[in-house]
């Protein structure tokens, strides 16, 4: 009985069935996790401040379940290094689950210092959530990685627009429940990132990332016949220069991004904004974030990741300039500051991950991937953090 190899050109995947379920399973549980990720960023912040009765540190949440993401995103790259993406992504939405209950119970209980650490835990959802648009652009032809990692971020946006306009009907079930309303969002969000786990472990077969190895690994032993398609394969297999490049287009973008995004709620709600209004603003910015995705992704593939990196600089410009120039009383220009912030933020984040994705060879792609994704999340803890240092200082 003989096998055949398949073989892929620069627009064909090497095994498109199995990418068009990867990609279906992948939405699934991305549409799931996106209600679980907006519920940090609509209600972190205001929890944190009524707990505390301080602006001071209202960036703290934001920079603690970023930090918890930098931490989960080390740990998610090495299980799916090891193991493939589905466990790898499983055990990060399950963590992440864990933490929005404990954020419910810090709540109840009325001590931020748990409210803080489960902050932290929670952050694994974010990081994994991020992680699943390596997994869409494992099997992807390389022109057209970047579509592929467009469809697993599209996905995000129905959760992530519902999520934060749940933020009142949820803050009325927690205070049916005896639970201070705040927390109300993150009862949504531990049961959506359980079910995305579920999702996951449960379809997600083939593995995408364990059968591009054994794609990989067919192809190295059919190139090895000659001597000069042995040295292709391994020059192919050597890391690619973009890395850098790529690394610090997603850096950039996150550490803008969570700084504007992060004090946005809390300076509508010292403006006499209601949750409602700020839900719909985060909504605006979250769907931005993600709706352009399909978009961005063709963009990318066909004029270039460098022209996608250097438009989302010059849109994130613009975001902060209109949310600085915003009068207070204006929801729809901050919201129309906070969609360009998200517009900004998916060109970075979609062309970064295509550069990274080109870099890095299959066998160390998705530890690489976590690692970069550490330096994302650090950069987002900073700007979380700092943001409320100086709203503080300067109002």
């Amino acid at each position: 009985m003989t096998s055949t190899t398949p073989t892929c050109t620069s627009t064909t995947s090497p095994h498109p069935q199995a990418q068009r379920r990867i990609l279906a399973v992948l939405v699934t549980s991305q549409v799931l996790s996106g209600a679980g990720l907006a519920a940090g960023v609509t209600v972190g912040a205001l929890l944190a401040q009524d707990m505390l009765g301080s602006t001071t540190l209202a960036g703290l949440p934001s920079a603690l379940f970023t930090a918890g993401s930098a931490v989960a995103a080390i740990a998610v790259g090495r299980i799916s290094q090891a193991r493939g993406r589905r466990p790898g992504l499983a055990a990060g939405y399950l963590t992440g689950a864990i933490g929005a209950a404990a954020v419910i119970a810090a709540a109840a209980a009325g001590n931020p210092v748990l409210l803080f650490l489960a902050l932290f835990v929670y952050g694994a959802g974010t990081a994994t959530n991020l992680q699943a648009r390596y997994a869409g652009a494992d099997l992807a032809a390389p022109a057209h990685r970047a579509r592929a990692v467009s469809a697993v971020l599209v996905a995000t946006t129905l959760g992530g627009v519902v999520g934060p306009n749940l933020a009142a009907p949820t803050g009325d079930l927690a205070h049916t429940l005896g639970i201070p309303a705040l927390a109300g969002p993150f009862l949504l969000a531990g049961a959506a990132y359980a079910l995305a786990a579920l999702v996951l472990l449960l379809w997600l077969r083939p593995d995408p990332l364990l059968l591009a190895r054994d794609l990989d690994l067919q192809q190295q032993a059919a190139s090895a016949a000659t001597t000069a398609d042995d040295a292709e394969a391994a020059s192919a297999r050597k890391r690619g220069p973009g890395l850098m490049l790529g690394a610090l287009t997603m850096i950039l973008t996150q550490l803008v991004m969570v700084a504007i995004m992060t004090m946005t709620p809390v300076h509508m709600h010292e403006h006499g904004h209601g949750t409602a209004a700020s839900g719909l603003v985060i909504a605006i910015h979250i769907g931005a974030m993600y709706l352009p995705s399909p978009l961005t992704g063709w963009l990318v593939d066909r004029y270039g990741r460098i022209a996608i990196a250097t438009a989302s600089g010059l849109t994130l410009l613009a975001a902060g300039i209109v949310a600085a120039a915003a009068p207070a009383d204006s929801v729809w220009l901050l919201a129309l500051a906070l969609a360009l912030l998200g517009l900004g933020w998916n060109f970075g984040l979609v062309s970064g991950t295509a550069t990274i994705t080109d870099a890095v060879p299959l066998a160390t792609r998705a530890k690489t991937q976590g690692m970069v994704d550490v330096s994302i999340a650090i950069a987002g803890a900073t700007g979380g953090l700092a943001s409320g240092i100086v709203v503080t200082a300067a109002g």
